[in-house]
C-alpha cells in the first residue's frame, strides 16, 4: 500500500501547470498564423511522417454539471448538433488535403462535452466518415468519453461497431447529496448498468473518473464511493482534484464556497482514496491516475513508454496529434495550434476554405529541450542527465543550474534523489510531480508565467 504523507502535500501544495503541453496553453497567442500551422504540417509530412492521433471535440451536453471545467455547450437543439457535425466533416475534408494519405492513425479519441449526446445514428455516421477519411492501423486505440445519463445500449453498440475499444465515464461521487449540489444525478445502478453493457459488448478497457473536493464530501462518505468503484473494478481510475475557478468558469459560482470541504478534509479524502486504491492492487501511475497492473498504461509505465499530451497520460508517444472541432488543440512537430472557440466563426473559417486556427505557438530550441525534459520527468519519473546532454549537446548542470538549486528540500523530504547524474522521483514524489516539473519550466524561471493555475495536489 502507498502511504500518503499529508504534511508534505500541505508543504508543496501551490498553483501550477498540469503540463499536458510545454509551453503551457496560456502561452499560446493569436500572433501564431494559419500559415505557420500549414508550414509545419507540410514539414512533418515530408520528414519523419509519424503516426497520427486524432481528437474530435463534441462540445454538446444535455445538462450543466456545476463542477465542469470542460469547453461545453448546453443544448437540446438537434439541428444545432447536426450543423456542427456537418462542419466537423468539412474540417476533416480540408485537413485531409494537406496530409499524406499513407500516414496511419494509431489513436482516436472523442471528447467533450458529451460525445454520446449525439444519437446512435449520428455516432455511426460520423465514425464511418472518419474511418473512410483516414487509414487506421490494425488494433488502433479508439476511445470515447460517455455520460450514462440518457445513454442507451444502442449508443454503445454504435461506438463498438465503429471500432471504438475504450470507454471513459465520469462518476465523481455516488453520494446523493453531493450529486444534487453539483447538478449531476447519477445513481450507482445506472453506472453499473453501463459498465455491464460496456463489458458485454467487448470493449477492451473502461476508465472511471472521480472528483474529490466537491460540496459536502467527507472522508467517510467518499470512502463508500471508492469501495464501490473498487467493486465495479474498472481497468483505470482517475481521481481529480476539483478546482473551484469561477473567474474562469462562471457556472462554478453555483457551487457555494462554504460547502466545499476545508483543505484538511480534502487532503484526508485524497490520502484515503490513494491508500484504498493501491491496497486493492491498482498501480499508482502518477499525479491522479491509477490502473490495474496488466493495463496498457501500467505496462507503459514499467517499460518507460508512457507519454503525456492534451488528453493526459497516453501510451502512444511520438505521434502527430490533430485536434478537430471548436477549442481543440493540435500538437504536431514543433507547433501547437488551437481551433476557434465559438461555433459561428468556426463555421465561417471553414466556409472560406481555411483551417479554423485561432491561436498557437511555435517552439524554439529551449522550448523543445525543456519539453523533452519535463515529459521525461512526468512520464518516466526519472531523468538521465547524460541522455539530455547527448541529445541536445549541452552541459546539463550549467543549463539547469536553477532547477538543480531548487531540489534541496525535495531531496530532504524524500520526494526525489539525485545520484550518479540521474534524477529519480519517489512514489510520494509522483503525487507532486507537477511541483518537480515546475523546476524545469523556463517561463517560471524567467518569471514570464503569470497564468492562474489549479493547485498542484
Amino acid at each position: 500500500m502507498f502511504e500518503i504523507n499529508t504534511d508534505l502535500i500541505k508543504k508543496y501544495d501551490r498553483p501550477g501547470p498540469r503540463y499536458t503541453s510545454y509551453p503551457t496553453a496560456p502561452h499560446f497567442h493569436e500572433g501564431f498564423t494559419h500559415e505557420q500551422y500549414l508550414d509545419e504540417i507540410i514539414r512533418t509530412n515530408h520528414e519523419a511522417q509519424p503516426d497520427l492521433s486524432l481528437y474530435y471535440h463534441l462540445p454538446f451536453c444535455d445538462t450543466l454539471c456545476y463542477f465542469c471545467g470542460c469547453n461545453m455547450i448546453i443544448t437540446r437543439n438537434r439541428d444545432r448538433i447536426k450543423q456542427y457535425i456537418k462542419y466537423l466533416k468539412n474540417e476533416i475534408d480540408l485537413l485531409r488535403t494537406y496530409l499524406n494519405s499513407d500516414r496511419k492513425v494509431i489513436q482516436l479519441h472523442w471528447g467533450g462535452g458529451t460525445p454520446t449526446h449525439l444519437d446512435p445514428d449520428e455516432i455511426s455516421d460520423l465514425v464511418s466518415f472518419i474511418k473512410q477519411s483516414f487509414d487506421f492501423k490494425e488494433n488502433s486505440e479508439e476511445g470515447c468519453e460517455i455520460d450514462p445519463r440518457g445513454l442507451t445500449r444502442a449508443h454503445l453498440e454504435a461506438l463498438r461497431n465503429g471500432g471504438f475499444n475504450r470507454i471513459s465515464m465520469g462518476v465523481q461521487d455516488f453520494n446523493e447529496r453531493v450529486q444534487k449540489a453539483v447538478n449531476r444525478i447519477q445513481p450507482e445502478d445506472m453506472t453499473r448498468q453501463v459498465v455491464n453493457w460496456v463489458r458485454e459488448l467487448g470493449f477492451e478497457s473502461i476508465n472511471l473518473d472521480l472528483i474529490y473536493g466537491l460540496p459536502f464530501q467527507t472522508v467517510d462518505e467518499f470512502a463508500k464511493t471508492v469501495d464501490t468503484i473498487i467493486d465495479i473494478s474498472p481497468d483505470r481510475i482517475a481521481v481529480f482534484n476539483y478546482a473551484h475557478v469561477p473567474w474562469m468558469k462562471k457556472h462554478m459560482a453555483l457551487i457555494r464556497p462554504e460547502d466545499i470541504p476545508i483543505p484538511e478534509e480534502k487532503l484526508a479524502i485524497l490520502k484515503m482514496t490513494v491508500e484504498k486504491l493501491t491496497s486493492a492492487g491498482y498501480v499508482f501511475i502518477g499525479m491522479d491516475h491509477f490502473a490495474k497492473p496488466e493495463d496498457e498504461m501500467a505496462v507503459a509505465l514499467r517499460e518507460k513508454k508512457l507519454y503525456r499530451n492534451f488528453q493526459g497520460y497516453s501510451t502512444h508517444a511520438g505521434t502527430d496529434l490533430y485536434g478537430m472541432g471548436i477549442t481543440s488543440i493540435s500538437q504536431i512537430g514543433q507547433v501547437y495550434a488551437q481551433n476557434i472557440k465559438r461555433e459561428k466563426p468556426y463555421f465561417e473559417y471553414l466556409d472560406e476554405g481555411n483551417l479554423p486556427i485561432e491561436r498557437g505557438y511555435k517552439l524554439n530550441q529551449d522550448d523543445l529541450l525543456r519539453r523533452d525534459v519535463i515529459t521525461k520527468v512526468m512520464c518516466d519519473f526519472e531523468l538521465d542527465f547524460d541522455w539530455v546532454e547527448q541529445k541536445y549537446k549541452i552541459d546539463f548542470e550549467k543549463y539547469f543550474a536553477y532547477a538543480l538549486s531548487n531540489f534541496g528540500e525535495m531531496i530532504d523530504d524524500g520526494l526525489v534523489t539525485i545520484e550518479k547524474r540521474k534524477l529519480t522521483i519517489s512514489e510520494m514524489g509522483r503525487l507532486m510531480i507537477r511541483n518537480v516539473a515546475m523546476n524545469f519550466d523556463g517561463y517560471i524561471e524567467r518569471k514570464q508565467d503569470t497564468a492562474r493555475y489549479s493547485r498542484t495536489v
